[in-house]
């Protein structure tokens, strides 16, 4: 009960905090990432690891400031994501514009729902937003449930206050083959490290054996959905761009574990392209393919 209490305070201040604006917050994250990066140093070790695996051709200067840049835009990420519960639409307009709504549309009027594969790049919980403006249709955003219930429905409601429906991981299926009748749009980060007992798939992903969730696969497949990729870019600091990118458009005929590779690459060439704007303190390699067998 008292956990619980502590939570929902947490949740209050987060609130009062996204409140201010932000040229304020983005003079705390100036502060936060001195904190971080220079007198804490945050999962420095597990950054500096993850790097050096994924880019073992770069040198450790480039490495280094890979890092920097990457502690530098986490702290704004982080004031941008607290912005992002009270942000009013119109600004979730102005600061993350998609290049080709019309993507949209085109696939809808052929009666295809649409699965799209996202990964933790960029600002994706601000694109979560600016994803409720796409379309009428049914927006779905699955989600991966938080240890603390508190957190985890406060950051639904934040996420789906623009019209999308979220769904948990586990009830995912389910609730698509519900929705079989309807056109809709699903989006999911496909980026997540699977429990051990989940992981049945291994690709290789910058350099590395990499287990990898076979949801977007599964999911197209049984719903006959068009896959893309939600690609996000930045522009400058709070403003960003996302592009519907398409990868497969009858599922039904592609090979096992087609789809999963063509999505894990696409995202891999864009950490490639800026890999400060991917969430390098994240525990991504947890464990390896002799781990699971």
């Amino acid at each position: 009960m008292i956990k619980k209490g502590l939570s929902r305070l947490g949740t209050y201040f987060l609130y009062m905090v996204s409140l201010l604006p932000f040229w304020f917050l983005y003079g705390v994250s100036d502060v936060l990432f001195i904190i971080l990066y220079h007198l804490v140093g945050y999962r420095r070790k597990v950054v500096q690891e993850n790097l050096l695996n994924s880019f073992p051709e770069k040198s450790a200067d480039e490495r280094k400031t890979i890092e920097r840049k990457y502690y530098k835009y986490m702290a704004d990420l982080m004031m941008e994501t607290i912005k992002s519960i009270s942000i009013p639409a119109k600004d979730v307009l102005r600061r993350m514009k998609c290049t080709n709504p019309e993507l949209v549309e085109h696939y809808f009027s052929r009666g295809k729902s649409i699965m799209a594969a996202a990964g933790h790049y960029c600002n994706w919980e601000m694109a979560t937003l600016s994803f409720g403006f796409l379309t009428n249709e049914r927006r779905i955003i699955v989600y991966k449930p938080q240890s603390n219930a508190v957190f985890t429905d406060f950051f639904n409601k934040t996420r789906s206050r623009f019209g999308a429906t979220m769904i948990s991981m586990r009830q995912t299926l389910r609730k698509m083959i519900e929705y079989k009748n309807e056109l809709t749009f699903t989006v999911l980060a496909a980026d997540q490290t699977p429990i051990r007992e989940d992981a049945k798939y291994f690709t290789n992903f910058l350099n590395q054996p990499t287990a990898v969730f076979l949801g977007v696969e599964k999911l197209t497949k049984v719903m006959d959905c068009v896959v893309i990729f939600y690609r996000i870019d930045f522009v400058k600091r709070g403003y960003y761009t996302y592009t519907l990118v398409p990868l497969v458009e009858d599922p039904k005929q592609t090979k096992p574990y087609e789809i999963t590779e063509i999505h894990v690459k696409y995202l891999e060439s864009l950490i490639r392209e800026k890999p400060e704007y991917w969430l390098w303190s994240h525990r991504r390699w947890k464990f390896k393919p002799e781990d699971v067998n």
